[in-house]
């Protein structure tokens, strides 16, 4: 038994180095990745998401590529613009795998080249542009560069999707400088703010004057207006009652005299009562009298009267 397990021992090795290799052949390649397949050393296929197997011995992964977006963030280089003025300016970039035989076999180390290439591409397009331009052109750096990465990278199977300036780093000189001019252009709008406030705060005082000043006068035309209606008012009702008392006297006088003359009054009462109508005219209040010619037989006539009352 013994030596029949020995002898077939060989095989059992044979058949568990035969099930090893076999296994080994069999290779899952997860999401998002992709297998360089060589056989040879020659470039075979790519292999995608699922299973396969390969050749055994003749074939072999050469590389296991990342397809998700990746992001780089590079050291800051230093960079001189069109004024002369040395920065330092550090990227992120975020690129692609999009052709894992190229990205195997177009350039040794991939990311290196990514680097060194974004710090030549960024200097060229801060070389054109002024410290100025430079602080306020993010967007147009971010795109040109993108632009320029994008075509150099393309024989390399890698995609640049987008390019950013993370930090802009000016010398020490120019950061006093900007501050000093950021302080001045802080004071001079709160100097203008302050202007305009006192400025809006004077025309109110002199609206809100006016407005006062045409108030006061309407309300003081208002008034003249009303004492006007007042006095004239008055002015009307005395003379409607100076107008009704001269009719009410002229009324009785007419009534007396309308009396006497159908009591059978002779000319004599009649001259009487014109003297009694002449000594209220002459009570003080007329400024001109009009005396009549026959004042002697009026005169006359009131000797009489006084005689007969005395007889009486």
């Amino acid at each position: 038994m013994f030596y029949a397990i020995m002898a077939s021992l060989p095989i059992i090795i044979l058949l568990i180095v035969v099930v090893c290799v076999l296994i080994s052949c069999i290779r899952i390649v997860p999401q998002a990745h992709a297998f360089v397949v060589e056989r040879l050393g020659a470039y075979q296929t790519t292999w995608s998401v699922g299973l396969h197997v390969k050749a055994p011995i003749i074939d072999r992964v050469a590389q296991n590529v990342n397809l998700k977006e990746q992001v780089v963030d590079f050291p800051p280089q230093p960079v001189i613009t069109k004024d002369n003025v040395t920065m330092q300016i550090d990227t992120v970039i975020y690129f692609q795998i999009t052709d894992p035989r190229l990205y195997c076999y177009g350039v040794e180390n991939p990311i290196m080249a990514i680097e060194n290439l974004t710090a030549t591409t960024l200097r060229n397009v801060i070389g054109d542009l002024e410290l100025d331009e430079t602080l306020t052109s993010r967007e147009t750096i971010n795109t040109k560069m993108r632009a320029s990465l994008d075509v150099a990278t393309d024989p390399w199977g890698i995609k640049i999707n987008r390019v950013e300036l993370k930090n802009i780093i000016p010398p020490t000189a120019i950061k006093d400088a900007m501050e000093k001019q950021m302080k001045a252009e802080r004071e001079r709008r709160e100097a203008i703010l302050i202007a305009e406030g006192e400025k809006k705060s004077t025309i109110l005082i002199a609206e809100g004057k006016k407005e006062s000043a045409i108030l006061d006068a309407e309300a003081e035309k208002q008034a003249a207006i009303l004492r006007a209606e007042a006095k004239k008012e008055a002015t009307v009702r005395e003379a409607e009652g100076q107008a009704e008392a001269i009719l009410k006297v002229q009324q009785a006088n007419a009534d007396g005299l309308r009396f006497l003359k159908e009591a059978g009054a002779d000319e004599r009462v009649l001259q009487l009562k014109s003297l009694e109508a002449f000594a209220k005219a002459a009570d003080g209040k007329a400024t001109k009298l009009i005396i009549p010619s026959d004042i002697q037989g009026v005169a006359g006539l009131a000797a009489s009267i006084k005689e007969i009352v005395k007889e009486g």
